[in-house]
């Protein structure tokens, strides 16, 4: 089956924190037989950013950020079994839904992919007329990369037809051991884009457990924090690029997961970092949300805190033999259970399910 996938970049993680679930999900469903396409538009400099080049695997579109450009790239969805329209494209995005929609053919699966559900769904509540909102009788699926019952319940009372979390995961091709490398070396580490809906929550489960730990060092990777006030035990590298993301999480004793407030206060959405780190054997911290016991074992697998009290406590306790006890268990557990290929076959039985639906309904 041809997917026409419409989303913010597959070739640039520039800004761009879906970057490594499109490559690790489309990368696995790519291997089960689909002919792939991304569409992707030429804005936020992540053309002159990119990290990879264009796949074997799938065929990648670039597209100048203007309208028209636009139309013409989603007049290509005549030509694709399942079309999908990815949350956070970062150009006219309702447009692009709009033409998408009106171009793709009556038989073809619609599917709308939401990277970014409660903020998405946020949006959503606040405006009753919003695009997306008065589309969803027209899509056929939503799918999204997180957010549990709570995201599915409230997708389906906006009059989605389904929605399905296919979660994020580890792809073992591109996140694993590593050796460490001394220019990573730290108590503690966090990686991530300043952010608004983040940055109060990085204060609390890292700036401040870094303030109070000052024989210890801290590293922040990551843009946007250039003009941050940082205490004196912290070193912030700025962005960190996707080669070296293995290195950045196997080389401290722990690497902190910080999510963003939205996602944390709907729960069900662990961030690909959590998945990225596990591979490299890097023993976790993350701030406490409901349903990380789906994915990790709290206390074993992964630790857990409440704030950054809570951090400070879990670092000056933890030894580099448990810190890697803890890192294997972690790596064992993702490998047997969340891989992008365990999310592909998901995904593929999914959009097999729907196209005979479709088959069954012309």
């Amino acid at each position: 089956m041809k997917i026409a996938f419409y989303g913010s970049s597959l070739v640039s993680a520039y800004w761009n924190g879906a970057a490594t679930y499109y490559r690790g999900l489309l990368r696995a469903l790519a291997q089960k037989g689909y002919d792939i396409t991304f569409y992707e538009p030429d804005v936020y400099d992540r053309q002159k950013n990119r990290d990879i080049d264009p796949p074997e695997w799938c065929k990648v579109v670039v597209y100048p950020g203007t309208a028209e450009a636009l139309k013409a790239a989603a007049a290509a969805a005549v030509d694709a079994d399942i079309v999908v329209k990815a949350s956070g494209v970062g150009f006219e995005d309702d447009l692009l839904l709009q033409e998408i929609l009106r171009h793709a053919r009556q038989g073809a699966l619609k599917i709308f992919w939401d990277v970014d559900a409660p903020a998405t769904l946020s949006e959503l509540r606040q405006s009753p007329e919003h695009p997306l909102r008065r589309s969803l009788a027209k899509i056929d699926l939503v799918l999204t990369y997180g957010g549990g019952d709570p995201v599915v319940g409230a997708y389906r009372s906006l009059g989605a037809a389904d929605c399905i979390p296919i979660y994020n995961a580890l792809d073992p091709e591109t996140h694993h051991l590593v050796k460490k490398e001394a220019r990573f070396a730290a108590e503690l580490a966090f990686l991530g884009n300043r952010l608004p809906d983040r940055e109060a929550r990085v204060e609390q489960f890292f700036l401040e457990p870094a303030a109070h730990l000052p024989q210890q060092r801290f590293l922040l990777g990551g843009s946007g924090w250039s003009d941050k006030p940082l205490s004196a035990n912290v070193a912030h590298i700025g962005h960190v690029s996707t080669r070296d993301h293995n290195a950045f999480n196997a080389t401290p004793k722990a690497v902190l997961n910080v999510s963003r407030s939205s996602m944390a206060e709907n729960g069900f959405s662990p961030a690909t970092r959590i998945f990225e780190a596990a591979g490299a054997g890097a023993c976790l911290i993350t701030d406490h949300w409901d349903g990380i016991d789906l994915f990790l074992k709290p206390g074993d697998e992964i630790l857990v805190a409440r704030d950054g009290q809570d951090v400070a406590q879990l670092l000056t306790g933890l030894t580099g033999q448990r810190a890697k006890e803890i890192g294997q268990r972690a790596l064992r557990r993702v490998l047997e259970e969340h891989t992008y290929a365990h999310r592909a076959a998901t995904a593929d039985a999914i959009f097999r399910a729907g196209a005979a639906r479709m088959e069954a309904a012309e």
